[in-house]
């Protein structure tokens, strides 16, 4: 029987196709020792340094997961240790979970799915009126592939679209606002798809909210580190922000308790690219690039 690598795995309960996976071509390990080369963690997991540090014959970190964020990259770049991600294949379920989201939030889905099912709509007849979200105005909060995708798929019912990126968008067939601040005050919702990490955490703060204004909604499918968490349940509890509808939090798995119990608030539990064809394709293209290592070809998909 041919020699199996050795790799780490560092990404919590995967599906089972992507363990047979890995197992049929690797030797699964669930602890740092020397010799493994190359690491398979998830966005949710990362790698830091002191990880890093345990791994000294480590070659390739590969990403199952678009963001890595809480990969120590500059380390792990300056080690001489490459990074690969899974970017594309996850863009149009995650853009989904954002048009999934706009809509809940604005004609209330889970809220009223509940109240026929509690018999409120027998005891008390119909819930109150929803809102429209065709013609509203909508702003993305970072307009790479998956703000974009996002974008076009609103093109059909959104009165107005608009963006912020750290620099305009060449060809972009949207309105470009100067800052969060201004993007946000311009728009009646706004979806957060920029990147996470140190230079967006918090981005979305206090005063983005305030901007967006007490008839405003928030929709983040991005990371929860870019919106100050604190201060977007003291807005929705203070009437500042009309409503959000959430699929990322900062402390995930953990949900400010306050948020449970807001009406005007959807909330699911990271399901950008939770389908089984996107993790599948997820999936591929991390042990595709694991293959490429070990095969002394070019990675498919590395980290600049």
């Amino acid at each position: 029987m041919p020699h199996k690598p050795r790799i780490l795995c560092l990404v919590r309960d995967p599906a089972h196709w992507l363990l047979d996976n890995l197992a049929d071509h690797f030797a699964l390990c669930d602890e740092p020792a020397p010799g493994i080369e190359v690491v398979m963690t998830g966005g949710s997991e990362g790698i830091d340094a002191a990880m890093i540090d345990r791994l000294p014959d480590l070659k390739l970190i590969a990403v199952c997961a678009v963001g890595y964020d809480k990969v120590d990259v500059a380390y792990a770049q300056a080690r001489g240790v490459a990074v690969t991600n899974t970017p594309d294949v996850l863009t149009d379920d995650t853009a989904d979970t954002a048009i999934a989201l706009m809509f809940a939030v604005y004609r209330r889905v889970p809220q009223y799915d509940r109240y026929l099912r509690d018999g409120r709509w027998v005891a008390e007849g119909a819930p109150p009126l929803t809102r429209k979200l065709t013609g509203q105005r909508i702003g993305i909060l970072g307009l790479g592939r998956i703000g974009s995708a996002i974008a076009r798929r609103c093109e059909p019912f959104a009165g107005e679209i608009a963006y912020h990126s750290r620099r305009e968008v060449a060809d972009a067939p949207y309105r470009y606002a100067p800052s969060a601040v201004a993007l946000a005050a311009s728009v009646d919702l706004l979806v957060v798809a920029t990147t996470g990490g140190a230079a967006t955490a918090g981005l979305v703060d206090r005063a983005v909210l305030d901007a967006l204004g007490a008839r405003g909604t928030l929709i983040n499918i991005a990371r929860g580190s870019v919106v100050d968490e604190g201060a977007l349940v003291a807005a929705l509890a203070e009437g500042r922000l009309g409503a959000a509808g959430l699929d990322v939090f900062a402390n995930e798995p953990h949900v400010p308790t306050a948020l449970l119990d807001m009406e005007n608030v959807v909330l699911l539990p990271h399901q950008g690219s939770a389908t089984v064809e996107t993790r599948r394709a997820m999936a591929d293209l991390a042990i595709a690039n694991i293959e490429a290592f070990f095969a002394k070809k070019p990675l498919l998909s590395p980290v600049a």
